[in-house]
């Protein structure tokens, strides 16, 4: 099929529609609940790539670093030492001969485990968080050089919502806790921020990647460029990356229907479960807000050649 597909020269909509209709077959994914029975809907949020100001060199306006990889940081594929965890990692430091867990977000933010390893400056401690969660984004320099700073590791602490953790503390409502609405909690109370961002253990570590094309999207999982609308994030565990879906939710924060064909071209340390995708909004504040306002329900389809039956990812 992708050789056929290859072949194709400048084809029209109409063509590129009947080529997926003879090519391939939808196949509905359900999520299995604890009580046996099959939920075809699910959660749908929303990504975007941040531009943030930042300088090559800590100074008073920019102050927050983000950080390499450390040195120290271990990262085991457990596949390699037990078949059945293929895919799995564990990530740690020795202490001696024994491998522990590595800092959390609250101890690395006073151990000064990262010195030396900061990539550059960002002049908020609130857009610097939020890149994490983003997992890519550019910074403007003052020089007028832009770069992007891609995901290279993580501690290898799960994902934790702030947002969930101030719901559940009585301090926000659902509806509340948006991207936009923790930003203005967390603007508003500076006394209390970081103990709410430590409620999310997990730290993400980045890369510097050069900007060959302004145009094109951060890389995601599958080493391409995402395109804006057409990406998604999945979890891999149950969906093959670099196939096509079919999605079918609705626009942030309303009941206008959202009904595309998207590729999964990536993952995130919150997407988990079947029935879960994250949609790539694009870059720059327009794609922010309607990134923060998405939290929809939704159903998936995989479309899968022809012929052959689709297996859970291995």
């Amino acid at each position: 099929m992708c050789a056929s597909a290859k072949a194709q020269s400048a084809p029209s909509a109409s063509v590129v529609r009947s080529f997926f209709e003879q090519k391939l077959t939808a196949y509905q994914i359900v999520q299995v609940n604890s009580c046996g029975t099959r939920d075809a809907f699910g959660l749908v949020t929303g990504y975007y790539e941040p531009v943030l100001r930042g300088s090559r060199t800590p100074t008073p306006i920019f102050r927050v670093p983000l950080y390499a990889a450390p040195d120290d940081l271990l990262t085991i594929d457990l596949g390699d030492l037990y078949a059945d965890l293929k895919g799995r990692r564990l990530r740690g430091r020795l202490q001696g001969k024994k491998v522990i867990p590595y800092y959390s977000r609250a101890d690395l933010e006073k151990n000064g485990a990262l010195a030396g390893k900061e990539i550059v400056w960002v002049d908020d401690a609130i857009d610097a968080f939020f890149l994490q969660i983003q997992g890519s984004g550019r910074v403007t320099l003052p020089t007028g050089e832009t770069i992007r700073v891609g995901y290279s590791d993580q501690n290898g602490y799960p994902y934790r919502s702030i947002g969930k953790y101030l719901v559940d503390q009585g301090i926000l409502t659902v509806d509340q806790a948006t991207t936009q609405g923790l930003r203005q909690w967390l603007i508003t109370n500076p006394d209390r921020m970081q103990q709410v961002l430590n409620a999310n253990p997990s730290f993400v570590f980045f890369r510097e990647d050069k900007i060959l094309d302004a145009t094109q999207g951060p890389k995601g999982a599958l080493g391409v460029p995402l395109t804006p609308g057409r990406s998604v994030a999945v979890d891999a565990r149950y969906v093959p990356l670099g196939a096509p879906i079919f999605l079918a939710t609705t626009y942030p924060a309303t009941d206008a229907p959202l009904r595309r064909l998207v590729m999964a071209q990536d993952t995130g340390g919150a997407i988990n479960g079947a029935v879960r995708a994250d949609f790539f909004w694009g870059m720059g504040n327009e794609a922010g807000e309607s990134a923060g306002k998405m939290r929809q329900q939704g159903r998936v389809w995989l479309l899968w050649p022809k012929g052959s039956i689709p297996t859970k990812p291995q």
